[in-house]
């Protein structure tokens, strides 16, 4: 572990090198015509593949993944200190100052860091979800919804705005509440077929994963990872099924929906 390297180091180099990637003059060509606008996507995407990393336990993979996220933030905050809006450092700065002024009861005095059992009651009592109203409201955001986060997965962000008006009762009582609500757009849904409207289907199937998103939530599950699974199990059992076609010669263009549903039941029996 001795030559383990410096993460401070490390960190300086990193700087160092997106700067030289982003020299107008000796600098990379696409790096040097990037902005803030083409660079959010690969930060969302690169959020993405850590999670994908952990939620497959690859932790061969997750320090390059973790390295790639790290980028992004540095790729952001390069563009703000050219643009003379902040450096790297106030970053780092902002987040360590949070992670303070969120955690009396370890960064307080001796009273407050008196046993673990203070930690859990403290955000039991709320003081965290206080603590982020008080920023929100420093930074003039009000409302009950201030400070959901437009970018964030849709459906995470309908789980964080139904969350959000919760917690002044607006709700409903339970899940079985929300199977009923899910009922009445299904139905909405079904009488808007027949106009084939593209604005009205748009409006109706976002109703209903709206309140799927709500279900989610009311049995606490995290929507996105619900659909990450279902997603992984999609890709598994069609991939399983195009292989078993293909080991007796067939080929799924040539196949009718049937044979492939057969092939598909047979998949799942033998999962």
């Amino acid at each position: 572990m001795d030559n383990a390297p410096s993460p401070e180091a490390e960190l300086r180099r990193l700087l160092d090198i997106m700067a030289a990637l982003r020299d107008p003059a000796t600098g990379c060509p696409w790096d040097n015509v990037q902005n803030f606008d083409s660079i959010a996507p690969y930060t969302i995407e690169e959020a993405y593949e850590v999670a994908d990393s952990i939620a497959r336990r690859d932790f061969s993979a997750l320090p390059d993944e973790l390295g790639d996220l790290l980028f992004q933030v540095v790729y952001l905050a390069r563009l703000a200190e050219e643009a003379g809006h902040f450096a790297f450092a106030e970053v780092a700065k902002a987040i360590s100052d949070k992670m303070i002024r969120r955690h009396p009861h370890v960064f307080g005095d001796a009273a407050a860091r008196d046993a673990a059992a203070q930690t859990i009651a403290w955000k039991a009592e709320g003081a965290w979800e206080a603590g982020k109203a008080a920023e929100r409201a420093a930074r003039r955001e009000t409302g009950t919804l201030a400070g959901v986060p437009v970018g964030l997965p849709a459906l995470t962000r309908a789980a964080k705005l139904t969350n959000r008006a919760a917690r002044v009762g607006f709700d409903w009582p339970d899940a079985a509440a929300v199977l009923d609500k899910l009922d009445e757009e299904i139905g909405e849904l079904k009488a808007e077929l027949p106009g084939a409207d593209p604005a009205r289907l748009t409006d109706e199937v976002g109703d209903l994963l709206f309140v799927l998103a709500n279900l989610a939530r009311k049995l606490n599950l995290d929507p996105e990872a619900c659909m990450r699974h279902a997603n992984d199990k999609f890709s598994r059992r069609f991939n399983a099924m195009e292989q078993m076609l293909a080991a007796d010669g067939r080929d799924l263009k040539n196949e009718t929906l049937d044979a492939m549903e057969a092939a598909w039941q047979a998949v799942k029996r033998a999962e």
